[in-house]
């Protein structure tokens, strides 16, 4: 290695070095005082914005002459104690509360939290006021009903809540109706149903239209594993929903969104719910996202309002909380795959995929899974699968490098030709062109073979970032016990500066691998190029690009970083054959150079005269 070389990357190793102190000692400090005080701008806002709706709330039951709430009718639930029930399914362990009969905990008893070492909790970041498939009264901006219900245990898995309320019509007459909301779990479903009744009391039919809405429905706070926004940066919270034809997926935010749906929710990496009503028809356009800042830690909620009821109705909503599985959410579309019997649910689009590219994605997940059935080690069949990708990929490698040999051969050649026909465009295009004809060159040829790679590539990088039987899924024991998340060979406890910065106090030991086998790659690659590859800019994208890839790789998911370190060790063998090929097609091109060049140039050069 020459002494250039060592300088770049003694120099690109000091820059990153350089970066992260001053990351750490400066810029962290300032990125944490504008999150406090973001947080703070929203939790006031937020408050603002409870505060509002208690005051509409207050001026409503007031406001007599208007089609109004007056109040609650306290006759049957006055002296019903707040108490919790739990549901158990072979999916799930619900407890519900008679508080506005919600949902405060909803754990995944097949998929752990490895933090708690129970199931993952879907119903997180829970508040007195803020719990999960909770109703309000009118638009979303509304507080959630906070009265005690009636209960009604139907069967283990089956139970209902009910309270009765008063409305003012716009001639100031009193009218009671009853609430109630069924939930009905099925023992194998991730989904259950939510059955949503208003009934008019005292012979007379419901109507509940407060602004043109009759209530809204809101999702959990927060769905788990809990995770902490600013050190887990593969984590992720989504809005999703599906109008039939197109599915959105957008990063969580504050906003309301004005299209038409079936259904909507939020999703994590590896978890979502979704919410599908049975009749669309009866839903406003309008989703209400909220990401508002409780205990240090930011909602994904989502709010759903129904639009205003005149008469007896009953509204059936299709819940799925559980795994962001195509396994599991692919089965709401056909109707005995779930006990629901619900036909073409699609919740399949809420998976995180690559839009145009997911037909290659569901294709490299089927040999994912064929692989996985002979091995039985996801960490061994994301090396198999690497492997043949390789094998079947390197066509495409030797096209693109044998073009890349021959464009540089013919150089020269296209700058004479440019060079003797500046003024004559039309006579240069022709001349090119016949020279690529005599060298057997199509320039369009190097591009295609690249596209494909590259959509290949994208399309597994989504896969094993995402793939869900990822998730807690060991390779070796000991060193990589979870191919979600980094590998670990030892950690520590006590804080080191700069070193825990970008370490999380954990020593892995797949990103040296990484790093090692890129910059050996590098190395075999410049010496199959040509003289002119191994200039300055090309040192520093072998040498300097991969230790730049050290810093921003070292807490990838394991099992994305044991793909990019198989194929770097498999490029090398490759390269290596490449290289023997590309010297033999060097030495050919300088064998027909004559040949070619007097054919494109119109024959023969003729002697100068004397």
């Amino acid at each position: 290695m020459d002494r250039n070389t060592i300088l770049t990357i003694v120099l690109s190793t000091m820059v990153f070095l350089a970066y992260f102190f001053f990351d750490a000692y400066y810029m962290a400090p300032k990125r944490e005082a504008a999150y406090q005080a973001q947080q703070a701008a929203e939790q006031e806002a937020a408050e603002a914005e409870a505060q509002k709706a208690q005051e509409l709330s207050t001026l409503v039951s007031d406001a007599g002459s208007q089609s109004i709430f007056a109040s609650e009718d306290n006759d049957s639930s006055a002296d019903i104690p707040v108490q919790e029930y739990t549901i158990n399914t072979r999916r799930a362990s619900v407890v519900l509360t008679n508080r506005g009969g919600d949902i405060v905990s909803y754990k995944l008893v097949e998929h752990l939290d490895k933090d708690t070492g129970e199931g993952v909790e879907m119903v997180d970041n829970v508040t007195r006021t803020n719990r999960a498939f909770s109703l309000s009264f009118g638009g979303s901006g509304m507080a959630a009903i906070d009265g005690v219900f009636n209960v009604k245990r139907v069967d283990e898995h089956t139970i209902g809540f009910y309270r009765d309320f008063s409305i003012k019509d716009e001639a100031g007459a009193e009218h009671k109706f009853r609430l109630g909301k069924l939930y009905s779990f099925t023992d194998d479903d991730y989904a259950f149903r939510l059955s949503v009744t208003v009934n008019g009391l005292d012979g007379n039919p419901a109507a509940l239209n407060l602004g043109g809405a009759a209530y809204s429905l809101r999702t959990s706070p927060q769905i788990g594993p809990h995770y902490d926004k600013k050190s887990n940066r593969y984590e992720v919270r989504q809005f999703v929903s599906w109008d039939g034809r197109k599915r959105t997926k957008k990063a969580f935010s504050d906003r309301m969104y004005e299209k038409s749906w079936e259904w909507a929710g939020s999703a994590g990496k590896y978890f979502t719910v979704i919410v599908k009503p049975a009749d669309n028809s009866t839903m406003s356009a309008s989703i209400k996202c909220s990401t508002q800042q409780v205990s240090g830690y930011e909602n994904s909620q989502v709010f759903l309002t129904r639009n205003a009821i005149s008469g007896n109705t009953t509204d059936d909503y299709y819940i799925y909380v559980g795994p962001r599985s195509e396994n599991e959410l692919i089965k709401y579309n056909n109707a005995d795959s779930n006990g629901w019997k619900l036909v073409n649910a699609r919740f399949n689009q809420a998976l995180q995929t690559s839009g145009f590219l997911s037909i290659i994605e569901v294709a490299l997940k089927w040999c994912l899974r064929s692989i996985y059935s002979l091995v039985r080690n996801w960490g061994v069949a994301i090396i198999i699968l690497t492997i043949i990708l390789k094998i079947v990929l390197f066509p495409l490698n030797k096209s693109t490098a044998m073009g890349s040999i021959k464009m540089q051969g013919l150089q020269p050649k296209m700058k004479e030709i440019q060079e003797k026909y500046k003024d004559d465009p039309q006579q240069q295009q022709a001349a090119m062109g016949k020279l690529y004809k005599e060298a057997g060159y199509n320039p369009a040829s190097g591009c295609l073979p690249m596209v494909l790679q590259m959509m290949v590539l994208f399309a597994l990088y989504n896969v094993f970032n995402n793939h869900f039987e990822f998730r807690g899924a060991s390779f070796i024991r000991g060193w990589i016990d979870d191919l979600s998340v980094g590998d670990c060979l030892f950690s520590w406890e006590k804080q080191i500066p700069l070193i825990s910065q970008f370490t999380m106090n954990t020593f892995r030991l797949l990103p040296f691998i990484y790093t090692g086998s890129q910059l050996l790659n590098g190395l075999i690659t410049q010496y199959g190029n040509a003289a002119g590859a191994s200039q300055g800019s090309m040192k520093f994208m072998m040498y300097g690009m991969p230790l730049m890839f050290f810093f921003l790789f070292y807490n990838v998911p394991s099992g994305l970083l044991l793909y990019w370190t198989v194929s770097n060790i498999l490029q090398i063998g490759q390269q290596v054959i490449i290289n023997k090929m590309t010297a033999r097609k060097r030495q050919e091109l300088e064998a027909s150079k004559p040949r070619v060049i007097d054919r494109a140039m119109g024959g023969k050069k003729k002697k100068g005269r004397h």
